[in-house]
């Protein structure tokens, strides 16, 4: 989407339209940088299920498996990670809606990792820079209070003992999880 040249009002502030057109550049480039993360290594076996807000959903029928995935919210701070949070189906395995986290920072091996959704909180197991939900019922209480929460924020130590924490928007999440779904619906 462009939009026309913004003229600047003459107190110097930027118009409306440049505005909006440095945050459509935005999003636009954050998107993109997401789908080429997802399907970098072997696009060719991937299938864009489509783009939902800030989550994509994409097939590989060759694994075969489904998956929702998002970025993390961009940070200033120290990352030893480019962090994501995917949810997948691998209808060979019989596996569905497990979610994984991979974080920004490498994890302490005796912290605790706690998701928060809302005011619901999850204690995840997890090692090196990655976290998933302890067992098949927490990954469907963690995906049940995604579909309602506005985002997820995940806090941690990493392995020098510092706190920090991971937060991805959810908007788009729901419906990047169903289109990931029904994608595998009919691989085995």
């Amino acid at each position: 989407m462009t939009l026309p040249p913004a003229q600047s009002h003459s107190s110097g502030f930027p118009s409306l339209s440049r505005l909006l057109a440095r945050k459509v550049d935005c999003v636009t480039l954050a998107l993109a940088s997401m789908l080429l993360f997802a399907v970098a290594g072997e696009a060719q076996a991937r299938d864009s299920l489509g783009m939902f807000g800030s989550w994509g959903a994409f097939r590989d029928p060759a694994v075969p498996r489904c998956y929702a995935i998002a970025m993390a919210a961009p940070s200033t701070l120290q990352r030893d990670y480019q962090p994501y949070a995917a949810v997948g189906t691998w209808p060979g395995r019989n596996v569905r809606g497990q979610l994984h986290l991979r974080l920004s920072r490498k994890l302490s091996p005796a912290g605790t990792i706690v998701l928060t959704l809302g005011s619901q909180r999850f204690e995840l197991v997890g090692g090196g820079g990655d976290a998933w939900a302890a067992d098949q019922r927490m990954d469907a209480a963690v995906i049940a209070a995604m579909r309602s929460a506005e985002a997820m924020t995940v806090s941690a130590r990493d392995a020098a003992g510092k706190g920090f924490s991971n937060t991805w928007q959810l908007t788009g999440a729901a419906t990047a999880m169903d289109a990931a779904a029904i994608g595998c619906a009919r691989l085995r």
